[in-house]
């Protein structure tokens, strides 16, 4: 997940915890269901981000960890 990723995130999440706000203090109730479900989108994606990542991290090790075996298996 890069920055730009990170910084969108952050800002649709304030977005919608503004609206929630809004919509609290003025009674909007449409207002204050779209700020939770914006808030809650944001962290849905970068949850969904953060998988990714993991995924790629293991992936990587796990192709490091056949390559140091090979290497091994290589030298005997």
């Amino acid at each position: 997940m890069g920055i730009d990723d990170k910084v969108n995130y952050t800002v649709i999440h304030h977005i919608g915890a503004a609206k929630e706000g809004v919509g609290s203090m003025t009674g909007d109730q449409g207002l204050k269901r779209e700020g939770q479900h914006e808030q809650a989108q944001a962290i849905l994606q970068e949850a969904g981000d953060r998988v990714k990542d993991a995924a790629a991290d293991i992936g990587e090790n796990i192709k490091d960890a056949a390559r140091k075996l090979k290497e091994g298996f290589s030298k005997e």
